[in-house]
């Protein structure tokens, strides 16, 4: 249940920070009157992303008659969200320090045009972390029929982002989203890897992969599956005793590269190399050339004033008491 409720809180939170920052712009803006279509489009997203998650499972469970239909519909959907994932943790790591002037941008556009703009911009921004959650949760939760504990982590995943979300508006809490997201999108790495395995366990139990039977190893004498830690381990992170071959190798596969990918340390882009010899006197710059004041002006965005580069997302508790 842990990674069900992970994928709540993650995408919950996500949500949650770009909802805080429409409203924080508009209060900021003085245009509160543009509110109610704010909040139409963040219920309707939400409404939709419900309906997407019950179809998914009522085609899983009413419309494929044969199992292993069933089995090949839940291999593919696994590795959709696998692919969803990947996608969302590094657009977030690449994204985070201008999404709020990105999304400040749009809606000053929205406003522009007029309140279906307003509604349709807000629905985007939403959305899209909707059907993720939607698709990734059925993933994660596969195996779990009958048990309404996954989706009571979900829940409570949801929950706990539009609290935090809530005091980070109201500048009640102050938290490192920087290092927030690093964490939560490593654990998700993980949970990634085991929902990719179990859906290379679901293409060979339809038949399209073979070696079902070709154990990597069998270590029940030590990972018992009847006890507490190795149910916890199989929930988050799809982690059994008895795998097959092709399950280890896709789980390696996937964690070992995505996960140094994600955890090395960018380098800097567009950091100016050193200067040769004697610097060139400002004075003399050519006309029309960036000067190292004006990239950082333009980077105020992406990193406010007296907070350390890299350390969090534009935070949307400070919009409102900003002159």
């Amino acid at each position: 249940m842990f990674a069900t409720y992970l994928i709540g809180l993650r995408e919950g939170l996500e949500a949650t920070l770009v909802v805080s920052i429409l409203v924080a712009f508009l209060v900021k803006s003085q245009r509160r009157d543009r509110l109610p279509q704010v909040w139409a489009g963040v219920g309707l997203a939400v409404v939709l992303s419900v309906l997407f998650g019950w179809l998914i499972e009522y085609t899983s469970t009413s419309l494929l008659a044969r199992s292993e239909d069933r089995e090949l519909f839940e291999a593919v959907t696994s590795v959709a969200a696998v692919v969803f994932v990947t996608w969302m943790i590094f657009w977030m790591r690449k994204a985070a320090r201008t999404i709020a002037g990105e999304l400040r941008g749009k809606l000053t556009e929205a406003l522009a045009v007029g309140s279906l703009a307003v509604a349709g911009m807000s629905f985007l921004a939403v959305i899209r972390e909707g059907l993720e959650t939607a698709l990734i949760f059925y993933s994660a939760a596969q195996g779990a029929a009958g048990d309404s504990g996954p989706l009571l982590a979900l829940i409570g995943g949801i929950v706990t982002a539009v609290a935090i979300g809530v005091l980070l508006y109201a500048s009640a809490l102050r938290i490192n989203l920087s290092k927030f997201f690093t964490w939560t999108g490593a654990l998700l790495i993980l949970v990634a890897a085991g929902i990719l395995k179990y859906g290379v366990h679901d293409f060979q139990e339809a038949g399209v992969l073979p070696g079902l039977n070709d154990l990597a190893f069998d270590i029940t004498s030590v990972l018992d599956p009847s006890t507490w830690y190795a149910a916890l381990l199989a929930g988050m992170f799809n982690i059994t005793a008895t795998p097959s071959v092709l399950e280890m190798v896709a789980w390696v596969a996937y964690a070992v590269p995505v996960l140094f990918l994600f955890l090395r340390k960018p380098s800097p882009a567009g950091k100016p190399t050193a200067p040769a010899a004697t610097p060139t006197p400002p004075t003399t710059a050519p006309a029309g050339e960036a000067t190292p004041a004006g990239e950082a002006a333009q980077d105020t965005d992406a990193a406010p004033a007296g907070e350390p580069a890299g350390s969090d997302i534009d935070r949307p508790a400070s919009a409102p008491q900003r002159a």
